[in-house]
């Protein structure tokens, strides 16, 4: 029989949480099977345990403030205190986000379970579209607008608009923090469609005028055409072991890679820009520079930074989870806080992926730079190095299969890369992360010319940041895990579930030192 929790609820379900807590003696929520009851949290909130941060919020009710248990502030006293799994739903109930820990940047909850990754990957839509209406998130998650409505509000307590309107004001509320941005650029690359909304909304929700909370930064100085962000993660956190990964695949006039710093040049929505990434030296995290050509698509470039970098990845967790294998236990001590790395755009690391079939990673580099060099669009950024933004699937398209092949590919893999941008062109194959059912974008993959198990697993690994994806064929894989056998290193892998994914990094990484000069 399944445990139980204190309110007799089945723990059987990995990443199922409470929503909130109904007092203060009540479960806090569980995570991986792992159960976080009241006490557990209260000590984490004593001793400031980075561990915790994001995984839960603290509502102090004589104050009406919600910290991150790694804020500074004096530990209240626990007949104080409400307990929240989210930011949004402490708002829900009246609380104002604290302006010392400030919880809009706290890093965010992996979501791996199966039964609420629907709900996670609406929240991820609806966190990213800014005022997209309901009906789009709804269709690009294959689903009626009645039925987002209520997983939202059953999985994170909240309804879809509230989730929206946190997330555009956790942005404006870090904007005001961290840059010298007039109050309209910040209402409009925050998603707000007016100042006067932006002011009311920012007021009503945090007992101040933005103006106030502005006059405290006034001072700061802007960086030319450039604004600068924090962008927290959970320690520990392995910066160099990410620019490794990332380096060694960079498309020379899109991304660098160099002193520490990954830049990329970037378009979305018609807007072209760079951004410039750097650790963050006084906590786990990056600060991310971003050009002010992107403001109005601001939002959506932290979303797949976060992404990239996989900045919400609960690392501990992971490790517990991979040491399960005796493979990995050296692995894991030797590289703490290894990440996922992600990918900025889901058709180009799928074009990526096509080109490195069968060859090595340097050659398959090769090959996307000459593609960035036929197809790229010209793109004017502060930062040396980046010329070019990769290729829209409507590019590809409209060069064909004939020219593609002048990059040095065979007429297949041509035809290859043009039916990838068919597909993605006109919606049948979507990249967008996180999506609510991962095994059947890796099916529709399957599907596609020039796409077997690996280059779909792959794809879903990076582009779709599913954590539980593992292309088992993989050659490495199999010698490391199964000394060679397919069968073994399947098995060895089903004990590391649900982040197979991490394993294969860890044993990519591995093997990279290994063949490294």
């Amino acid at each position: 029989m399944a445990a139980a929790s204190a309110t007799g609820e089945p723990l059987d379900r990995i990443g199922r949480h409470v929503r909130k807590w109904p007092d203060r003696d009540g479960p806090c929520r569980y995570i991986h099977g792992v159960t976080l009851d009241a006490d557990t949290c209260y000590r984490a909130l004593g001793a400031r345990d980075p561990r915790f941060d994001g995984v839960f919020f603290v509502g102090v009710t004589t104050t009406g403030i919600y910290c991150r248990p790694i804020c500074p502030a004096r530990t209240p006293r626990r007949d104080r205190i409400r307990w929240f799994s989210r930011a949004a739903e402490a708002e829900h109930e009246g609380f104002r986000a604290c302006f010392r820990c400030r919880p809009e940047i706290a890093p965010g909850l992996a979501p791996v379970d199966a039964s609420a990754r629907l709900a996670a990957a609406a929240a991820d839509r609806i966190a990213t579209l800014g005022d997209a209406s309901l009906e789009r998130v709804a269709d690009e998650l294959g689903i009626t607008t009645r039925h987002l409505r209520r997983v939202v509000a059953a999985e994170l307590g909240v309804s879809p608009v509230e989730l929206a309107q946190s997330s555009r004001l956790a942005l404006a509320k870090q904007l005001l923090h961290d840059t010298s941005l007039s109050l309209a650029e910040i209402a409009f690359a925050s998603g707000f469609s007016s100042v006067r909304r932006f002011n009311a909304s920012f007021l009503e929700r945090f007992g101040r005028a933005p103006g106030t909370l502005r006059d405290a930064v006034r001072s700061r100085e802007r960086l030319g055409d450039v604004i600068r962000l924090r962008l927290d993660a959970r320690p520990p956190f392995d910066w160099t072991g990410l620019l490794s990964f990332l380096g060694a695949r960079s498309i020379d006039g899109v991304e660098t890679v160099e002193a520490g710093e990954y830049r990329r040049a970037v378009e979305l929505a018609g807007h072209r820009g760079a951004i410039r990434a750097s650790a963050e030296k006084a906590r786990a995290g990056i600060i991310l520079e971003v050009t002010t050509t992107l403001l109005p698509v601001l939002r959506l470039v932290v979303a797949r930074a976060r992404r990239l970098f996989d900045l919400d990845a609960e690392p501990n967790v992971i490790a517990e989870t991979l040491c399960r294998s005796a493979h990995f236990r050296p692995l894991v001590a030797a590289r703490p806080g290894l990440r996922l790395p992600g990918a900025f755009d889901g058709f180009e690391l799928a074009v990526r992926a096509v080109l490195g079939q069968q060859i090595s990673v340097k050659a398959a580099r090769t090959l996307a730079s000459r593609l960035v060099a036929l197809l790229g669009v010209d793109v004017a950024t502060p930062f040396a190095g980046l010329e070019k933004t990769f290729p829209s699937p409507r590019a590809v398209l409209a060069a064909g299969a004939e020219a593609i092949q002048r990059i040095g590919v065979t007429a297949s893999r041509a035809r290859y890369l043009v039916g990838l941008a068919r597909a993605v062109e006109d919606g049948t194959i979507s990249l967008e992360p996180r999506p609510a059912d991962p095994e059947k974008v890796v099916a529709d993959l399957v599907r596609l010319d020039g796409f077997g198990d690996w280059t779909a697993r792959y794809v879903a690994m990076r582009a779709l940041s599913w954590p539980d994806a593992f292309p088992t064929s993989d050659l490495v894989l199999r010698r490391k895990l199964g000394g060679g056998s397919l069968a073994k290193a399947r098995a060895e892998a089903e004990l590391i579930r649900p982040y197979r994914a991490y394993g294969a990094i860890h044993l990519w990484s591995a093997a990279a030192l290994e063949t490294s000069p």
